[in-house]
């Protein structure tokens, strides 16, 4: 099954709407039940051979909560790590800000497309559920753009799968709103399977790329360039 690239109603709602503000908490439960917090530490933890990072960027960070969850995992053993979160709303709140130091960690809410991010290099970038937004031509411009700012990609997507409509509508289960069903059947279609990020991945002689299903629901797909 080819991917099917949708317009998702989160991303044409006002950030104050009632049922974004609704969208984004049922977006947290989704992320632990996908357990796709774990999956993104434990990659960063397999990649770096336990070296604490200086600088984490993630791209369409949206209301920062991923990240904080990942840091959280990761900032007894990797303390004072500085992390950019990039989106094209202003959604971070104050708290969650407050949180990553709380926690150990710095961050920054930085409002900017990601097409058009800050030029400096950036030795983590990650992203979740993100990538999947774009069809495969826009989605090749931007790996392009991240080959060239950073030294490690992580990416946690959908994985995708025929019987997507019934599995969106099963988060009617752990309580989400007509929003997030929506928009997880929509996301399914646009996942990504077999190793179709690397595909799109330039340069590939300088990388070394890892693609695979991770979980029941996730696909992982890892970039980190050769020393």
């Amino acid at each position: 099954m080819n991917r099917i690239v949708q317009p998702e109603l989160l991303d044409a709602l006002p950030p104050d709407d009632s049922r974004a503000l609704r969208s984004r908490r049922d977006l947290r439960r989704v992320n632990s039940w996908m357990r796709n917090h774990s999956i993104m530490a434990d990659a960063l933890k397999n990649n770096l051979n336990g070296q604490a990072p200086k600088q984490i960027t993630e791209l369409g960070a949206g209301d920062g909560d991923f990240l904080l969850a990942v840091a959280k995992k990761l900032s007894s053993h990797w303390p004072n790590v500085n992390a950019t979160l990039l989106d094209r709303q202003k959604i971070v709140r104050a708290e969650t800000l407050a949180t990553f130091i709380n926690s150990g960690w710095h961050a920054e809410a930085v409002v900017a497309d990601v097409f058009n991010w800050p030029q400096a290099p950036t030795q983590i970038v990650v992203a979740n559920l993100f990538l999947h937004h774009f069809e495969n031509e826009r989605l090749a411009e931007l790996l392009r753009t991240i080959s060239g700012r950073t030294e490690l990609f992580i990416a946690v997507e959908p994985h995708r799968f025929r019987h997507a409509f019934p599995c969106g509508q099963l988060l009617r289960l752990i309580g989400c709103n007509a929003v997030t069903r929506h928009d997880a059947t929509v996301s399914i279609r646009a996942g990504f399977s077999d190793e179709e990020l690397s595909a799109l991945w330039p340069e590939k002689q300088n990388w070394r790329l890892t693609e695979r299903r991770a979980g029941l629901f996730s696909h992982l797909f890892i970039a980190q360039k050769n020393s």
